[in-house]
Parts: C-alpha cells; sequence; structure tokens
C-alpha cells in the first residue's frame, strides 16, 4: 500500500510517500506565502508530476497539523486530485489513540507523532527527540511510552532572522560551520554564534534532561536543520529528517 504523509508546519511543508512502512521519496515546500485551495491543487500536481508519483498508486493520505489555517484547504486540495479513488485524509493529532499518551492538551502534533515515532523506532530506552524547526522542541519518552515532558525554545532559522532584521548591518548568512570558534568578518562571527551558539543549547539540555533522568538517553534529531548539528557533537545519535513523517505515519496507520 502506498501513502502518502503530510505535515504541515509553521515554516514548511513535507511530503513522504510510503510503500508500506518505508518512505521512498520526500519533498518540502514553504509554507508562506499561504496560498488558496486552487493554488495549492496546481502546485500539488506539479510537484506529482515532478517527483514521478502515480495518483492512482496512492491509497492513503494521512494529514499532520500545526497550522489550522492551512489545513483544510491542504486536505481538500489533495482529496481533488485524487476524487476518482475516493479518498478521505486522514487527520491526526494528539487526540488520535496511540501507545503514547500525551499528557497535556496543548501537545503540538508534531511533538506527538516524534514521540510516537520514537517509541516505535527505538524501542527499550529513554528518548529525547530534538526537532530543529520554526522551534527548537525537545521532549522525552521512557521505554514504557511515559511521556517524561517537552523544552521549547526558540529556533534556529528564527533566530537568525530575528537578528538580521533587527540590526542595520547584520546580512543574512548560510547556517554552515565556520572555520573557527573566533571570526573576523561578520559573517564568520555570525555563523559562529549561531551554530556554536544552539549547539552549546543543544548539549546543556541532554546533559541536564540524563541528570533529571538517571540516565544516558537516546537522542534523535530531526528537522530543517539538524543535519549541521550531527556532525558536531556525540551527543545526538541519530539525525533523521524524516523522523516526524514516520510519526504521522504510524499514527494515522492504526
Amino acid at each position: 500500500m502506498h501513502t502518502l504523509v503530510v505535515n504541515i508546519g509553521n515554516s514548511n511543508i513535507r511530503f513522504g510517500l510510503f510503500k508500506e512502512d518505508l518512505c521512498e521519496t520526500s519533498w518540502i515546500i514553504n509554507t508562506k506565502p499561504y496560498r488558496t485551495r486552487d493554488e495549492l491543487f496546481v502546485q500539488f500536481l506539479m510537484l506529482y508530476q515532478s517527483y514521478k508519483i502515480e495518483i492512482e498508486k496512492v491509497e492513503r493520505i494521512i494529514v499532520g497539523s500545526v497550522v489550522p489555517q492551512l489545513t483544510h484547504d491542504i486536505v481538500r486540495a489533495l482529496e481533488k486530485i485524487h476524487q476518482s479513488q475516493g479518498i478521505s485524509a486522514v487527520l491526526v493529532d494528539r487526540n488520535t489513540p496511540s501507545a503514547v499518551a500525551p499528557k497535556s492538551r496543548q501537545m503540538g502534533t508534531d511533538i506527538y507523532a516524534n514521540l510516537v515515532a520514537a517509541h516505535h523506532l527505538y524501542p527499550g530506552k529513554t528518548k529525547i527527540v530534538m526537532d530543529f524547526g520554526t522551534a527548537l522542541t525537545v521532549s522525552c519518552i521512557n521505554q514504557d511510552a511515559d511521556t517524561l515532558g517537552v523544552i521549547i525554545a526558540p529556533g534556529i532559522i528564527t533566530s537568525l532572522k530575528s537578528l538580521v532584521d533587527e540590526t542595520a548591518q547584520l546580512p543574512e548568512i548560510e547556517l554552515v560551520l565556520p572555520e573557527s570558534i573566533l571570526g573576523l568578518d561578520t559573517v564568520s562571527c555570525m555563523q559562529s554564534g549561531m551554530v556554536y551558539g544552539f549547539l552549546g543549547m543543544v548539549e546543556g539540555f541532554v546533559d541536564r534532561i540524563n541528570a533529571h533522568v538517571g540516565q544516558e538517553c537516546h537522542v534523535i534529531a530531526t528537522g530543517g536543520v539538524s543535519h549541521v548539528y550531527k556532525p558536531l557533537t556525540e551527543k545526538i545519535h541519530v539525525a533523521d529528517r524524516l523522523h516526524t513523517l514516520k510519526g504521522l505515519y504510524y499514527l494515522g496507520s492504526r
């Protein structure tokens, strides 16, 4: 069975085409500017063509969202593409039953999906999931699928954008590792601050959570810039950009 999984985030919308439990292909588009249902319909059709998605092979659509004002239009655009098959999208959120208890009526769908994926993929361990999205979210779940808690901090790209927007002379930069911790030009100085500053936050969170739960947790990094931080620290064990999509897939497949 082929399943299209869609994760609607504040910065990006990520799509994944799963064959059974395996994500065969994935693509991503910007969430903003918001588009009408008809615009989304045309854009999705073009993406299907670009990624050689055969419409008739998709048998199920699973959608998770943290952007309520977009959810309806995206769902209707996808259902219009698949109207000949009569497919209705499955919407999942923190109220969707799973082995994981969210413990909060305020928990975002993305955080819940991260915990569900961690429980399925890494059994028998206490896990920390770091999601490098619009916000940096750090969630922890133990081996018994008990949610231990969540941290929400400013996201790396969000912080960088704020820094650039609120200063007169600081330019937009690419988030890459600088040659030295100490920069000698504006770009390398900013890169050092963003990369090593947030690395210190990430490692500090891991150390404090490990101390709090009394054991070394298995750390999974996901989200847009997780690949920047994984090579810089031994405290992150796995980097998986598709981790949230996998959690949505498990939720929608129940």
